[in-house]
């Protein structure tokens, strides 16, 4: 896989840098450029992104960044099984807990909504941080909602994190997710009310939440020059075809008489160097 230039490797977590110093220098330095092509086209490439991380596996399976930079990249992807496999073997390396709800979604992806249920209730979610507790909770709303519960999945979201005033990085995505859910039990006002609240928190629009909300009040976006383009249209073909009268009947016109050579010579006489012969070029 071909990596540009300018990625020299450096631009990496200082954290997966000294995981990487297990390596030799040029290997590691070959690992590093690929993991910065895996974090650079993961959002805007997932296939790309994809691509990148199997070979950074290839070249060092033994590093628990590489096997989660797989992981997340195989999730982009919706390879839910792959992605679920290489998360459980970065715990395994190193017994952190972080990946424990993105596990968890893996196991909704597989289908199996229960799992996650299960990895919700663990004693893993406990260890996590809040961040990581807000995570675990969108899921296991998530797997609620898989299961039909809307009013557990409703229920699920109500929490301290939900209620505060206080815009935190997973603000918006909490109350976007409360609006949805609220939304689907057919309870529109309150749907509205939240997802007014998620645009408020959604400061680098991580979610669609305005559309959302425009879309509950009823308005609709016409692409300007859409709409200019359609006036010049009617105003160009306004009154066509209203009238009832038959029209004239449109004739060409007869054909001018052939000139004779006299008369030829006669208006090439008169038109070279006339004023009328200037006049008209000038108008060209």
């Amino acid at each position: 896989m071909p990596i540009p230039e300018d990625v020299t490797g450096d631009e990496i977590d200082k954290d997966v840098r000294q995981e990487l110093q297990s390596l030799p220098k040029t290997l590691a330095e070959d690992v590093a450029r690929n993991l910065v092509m895996v974090a650079r086209l993961i959002d805007e490439d997932p296939e790309g992104a994809y691509a990148y991380s199997k070979v950074a596996l290839r070249l060092a399976s033994r590093v628990a960044a590489v096997r989660e930079a797989a992981g997340f990249a195989a999730y982009a992807n919706q390879k839910y099984s792959e992605a679920l496999a290489e998360f459980r073997a970065a715990r395994r390396m190193t017994g952190h807990v972080e990946l424990w709800p993105v596990m968890a979604d893996c196991e909704r992806g597989l289908g199996r909504p229960e799992k996650a249920l299960d990895m919700a209730g663990a004693p893993e979610v406990h260890k996590l941080d809040k961040a990581g507790q807000v995570e675990m909770r969108l899921v296991a709303a998530g797997a609620r909602r898989d299961m039909g519960q809307l009013d557990a999945a409703i229920v699920t979201l109500q929490s301290p994190e939900l209620a505060s005033n206080s815009v935190q990085p997973w603000t918006a995505r909490l109350r976007y997710a409360y609006a949805d859910a609220l939304l689907a039990a057919g309870r529109e006002s309150e749907a509205r009310e939240w997802f007014a609240k998620a645009v408020e928190s959604d400061k680098d629009g991580s979610t669609d939440a305005s559309d959302r909300l425009a879309e509950l009040d009823g308005v609709e976006f016409v692409d300007a020059l859409d709409e200019e383009a359609d006036e010049v249209v009617e105003r160009k073909y306004e009154g066509v075809g209203d009238s009832d009268e038959p029209q004239d009947e449109v004739t060409p016109e007869a054909a001018p008489e052939p000139l004779t050579e006299s008369q030829d010579d006669e208006d090439d006489e008169k038109t070279v160097g006339s004023p009328e012969a200037d006049s008209k070029g000038e108008q060209v």
